[in-house]
């Protein structure tokens, strides 16, 4: 009789010591009041070896979950057992001699066939049916086993329902009261039990919809109900707010003169700056009389020279990188800069300007040709250079062989074009070219005159020249010149340098 509630699922409650297991009955021996479990769930969780044995003083409680129907072979049984979610892994539970239990291996075979997994409605609509040879032998066996066993109050009344329901043999058991009319649904059915097929196939309208909303029409009907009540307008579509940089005065102005700068005599050349501003360019006629009368006035030569020097070497020193190459942590890396110097005004500028990239901490190395009799300009800047870093070389071959971070131009002269024939001038034009370093031109000359050095900047003083396309891209600095000397030759001058002393220029 014991044979008969084989395959049966049950839930065993040992206590809080070994907790709840339920599995699949694989054997009742009523010699030992022992019962054996099969692919059972240790409180929730798959067990590590296919089997487990639990001796009756172990039991607290024990409830019967299912109950095979006639001709259920074992591998129908093992079906339902995976139709109901109870895998096939567990372990073998024994007791001591103090009563606590203990876990012993037990190797069994499992079958490794591949299962049906049920929908969840089928699940639900699950019946339990129960043979006519188990409802005859049931009351009497399960009252003798009952009392072996010595089970709690809630396993009698469950086991005295079902007796009661063995009395009709052709009786069917009802189905689960937890999932009855959906009373006692699990979280996971009432949020996922919807069946599949009701899901719709069509994807959502955006455009269909988004068309049912007509904007302009509803700003209109925005626009009337503040012109009717006289509430301020945040700004519709057609009517945007102005917005202004923060370089921008929101206070209305005179309208912006560009031209500000008015030469007496038209040139074909005219330069701009960054803001918009016209520079005309000046002849070079013009250009000396604009020194003259400004020296005549205390802008000496000296005082031109070392404004000159100052605003030559800030421009040198930001192409050679400024903070990011100027810095304590590059000490290792000084640039080194060539200086071309003539025996000329324009030669004294540049070593004005190597004078102060000296002191800058840039390696200089200045180049000017042997003379019998030099200018004053010349002997008094290079008595300064002489008390800095730098270092004089009076020929080509002392120059670096290797490239240079940057090449100063000061050869050329506006007079004295005869110094383009000697053999010094060629030799440092022929380096310049050869040494593939970029070219910064100092108070270049006119585009009538052919220079040897291509630049890649070039730097006029107070008002450019009409340079050529050689000459680069042209910046012009401020060297002080007052704007009544401007007004006193015929020039009708406002500053363009703005907050800065060296700015670029832009052929218009």
């Amino acid at each position: 009789m014991a044979t008969d509630w084989l395959g049966s699922i049950v839930s065993i409650n040992c206590g809080d010591s070994l907790g709840v297991y339920q599995g699949r009955v694989s054997a009742v021996d009523q010699i030992s009041q022992t019962i054996s479990l099969t692919r059972p769930f240790h409180n929730g969780v798959k067990c590590l070896v296919p089997e487990v044995t639990f001796r009756a003083g172990d039991i607290t409680e024990l409830k019967i979950l299912q109950i095979p129907g006639p001709g259920d072979s074992k591998q129908s049984g093992d079906l339902q057992h995976t139709e109901l979610g109870i895998p096939g892994i567990g372990c073998q539970v024994g007791t001591n001699q103090n009563g606590t239990g203990k876990l012993l291996k037990k190797p069994t075979s499992s079958s490794s066939a591949p299962q049906a997994i049920p929908r969840r409605t089928d699940m639900k609509n699950q019946e339990v049916v129960i043979s006519p040879q188990q409802q005859q032998c049931s009351k009497s066996y399960m009252d003798r086993h009952l009392e072996s066993l010595n089970q709690s109050k809630g396993f009698r009344r469950r086991h005295n329902s079902w007796s009661s329901s063995s009395r009709h043999p052709n009786q069917v058991t009802p189905k689960k009261s937890g999932l009855k009319n959906g009373q006692m649904k699990s979280k996971d059915d009432e949020c996922f039990g919807d069946d599949i097929e009701e899901i719709p196939d069509t994807d959502f309208d955006f455009e269909g919809n988004l068309a049912l909303f007509d904007k302009a029409a509803v700003f209109e009907e925005i626009d009337t109900y503040e012109r009717r009540s006289g509430t301020r307008s945040r700004g519709t579509p057609n009517e945007r707010p102005a917005r202004y940089r923060h370089d921008e005065n929101i206070l209305e102005s005179e309208p912006v003169v560009y031209r500000r700068i008015v030469v007496p005599q038209n040139t074909n050349k005219e330069f701009c700056t960054d803001s918009g501003l016209v520079v005309p360019s000046v002849s070079y006629e013009l250009h000396k009389k604009v020194l003259s009368v400004a020296e005549k006035h205390g802008l000496t030569l000296e005082r031109r020279l070392e404004m000159t020097g100052v605003c030559a070497s800030q421009m040198a020193l930001s192409l050679l990188g400024g903070p990011n190459r100027l810095n304590p942590k590059n000490v290792h890396q000084r640039p080194t800069v060539a200086l071309l110097c003539g025996p000329h005004v324009k030669g004294a500028q540049g070593i004005s300007c190597g004078r102060h990239l000296s002191n800058h901490d840039v390696h200089v190395i200045l180049f000017l040709p042997n003379f019998v009799k030099m200018l004053e300009s010349i002997t008094n800047e290079l008595n300064l250079f002489s008390k800095t870093q730098g270092q004089q070389v009076s020929s080509v071959k002392d120059l670096p062989d290797t490239p240079v971070d940057l090449v100063i131009n000061c050869l050329d002269c506006h007079e004295n074009a005869f110094l383009r024939d000697q053999p010094w001038y060629k030799a440092a034009v022929d380096w310049a070219n050869q040494n593939r370093a970029p070219v910064l031109s100092i108070d270049p000359p006119m585009s009538e005159m052919e220079q040897g050095i291509d630049a890649k900047w070039s730097l006029a003083l107070g008002l450019p020249l009409p340079l050529g396309e050689r000459a680069g891209r042209v910046y012009l600095c401020d060297i002080g010149i007052p704007q009544k000397v401007f007004q006193e030759v015929g020039i009708n001058y406002h500053s363009p340098f703005g907050c800065k002393f060296v700015i670029p220029l832009h052929s218009t």
